[in-house]
């Protein structure tokens, strides 16, 4: 028997149990984790509030991990037992002390990067990595508004954009969270409870506005990014913590300046093994190299899961959050 978290039904973080259940055996072409920590991610909210429909109730929860294979299915060559492995993808599950998964979807973590560290990043540096240099391919020079520049994501985007010799203006709630993001490399940044964040941007460019806005917020901050891009350029709408884009007059952009819009996501970018093989090759080179830190600055046991969501959710948090199995 192994515990893991689970929801019979969606709402609040009150829904979910801590289980113990009897462990999934590895089918064809699937490995067993035994996980070491477990990454925490705004989407885990989104599945369990409903807004993305889980595959069935009951369901577990939680799609990245680091550990130890603890058994091989039929099939799989690639990885064996007592291997050291991360992963970002896959079905909802990881809230939990092992989780069955295809053996696609893991990869061989290097020994220099320790599993708190992986299970903190995986997810957001791989989000970062088709960002960055795949959604839009930065080159250096471009100057980039990203907001919630203090979050999980946010903060390996500082210093990835850093590294490219980009500037990245950083959105943020508080002082405390504008000097983090600044430490991470952000070139300036705005706090938006305080600021008009569109009249800020315009003063830190000279008026030439951006080359890409990254919005993870959604709904309250739709138009306002818009409003932030330079003429002919691309707005990337990548995740709903304020609530989904919706009703959305496509002539808008034209009003705006002939503009770009894209809803990219993991999935569309890591679609296959190479692709994600070479995506996560580069992210822990950026590791390694010394040039991306991660800052696991929150854990939580596992039967915490609840707790660390709404931490989460209500913007109390910086860096990364990880639960402990």
């Amino acid at each position: 028997m192994a515990k893991r978290i689970e929801f019979a039904t969606t709402g609040d973080s009150s829904v979910l149990t801590l289980k113990e259940s009897e462990p999934k055996a590895p089918a064809k072409g699937e490995v067993r984790v035994s996980n070491k920590a477990v990454g925490l991610n705004f989407i885990d909210i989104y599945f369990r509030t409903g807004l993305y429909p889980a595959p069935s109730l009951p369901s577990g929860l939680g799609t990245e991990g680091a550990g130890v294979v603890d058994a091989v299915g039929e099939g799989v060559t690639q990885l064996k037992e007592g291997d050291r492995v991360a992963y970002a993808q896959g079905p909802l599950g990881a809230y939990a002390e092992l989780h069955t998964l295809p053996a696609d979807k893991v990869v061989k973590l290097p020994d220099t990067i320790d599993f708190e560290t992986a299970a903190a990043s995986m997810l957001k540096g791989l989000t970062v990595q088709y960002l960055l240099r795949q959604t839009y391919e930065l080159k250096g020079g471009e100057t980039i508004l990203f907001h919630a520049a203090a979050g999980g994501v946010g903060s390996i985007a500082c210093q990835w954009a850093k590294a490219l010799g980009v500037k990245l203006i950083g959105t943020v709630s508080s002082k405390e969270k504008a000097e983090l993001a600044e430490k991470n490399g952000a070139w300036a940044t705005i706090n938006y409870t305080e600021e008009n964040v569109v009249e800020r941007v315009r003063e830190l460019t000279n008026g030439q506005m951006c080359d890409v806005v990254y919005d993870s917020v959604g709904k309250d901050t739709w138009e306002m990014s818009l409003d932030c891009l330079k003429p002919r350029s691309l707005m990337v709408s990548f995740g709903n913590a304020s609530g989904p884009v919706d009703g959305v007059n496509l002539g808008i952009l034209n009003q705006k300046g002939a503009l770009y819009v894209t809803r990219p996501s993991l999935n569309g970018y890591a679609d296959t093994r190479e692709r994600f093989e070479a995506m996560c090759n580069e992210f822990f080179e950026m590791i390694e190299s010394g040039k991306i830190k991660i800052d696991v600055a929150n854990r939580y046991p596992l039967s915490e899961a609840g707790k660390a969501q709404d931490a989460l959710q209500a913007r109390k948090t910086t860096g990364s959050t990880i639960l402990l199995p």
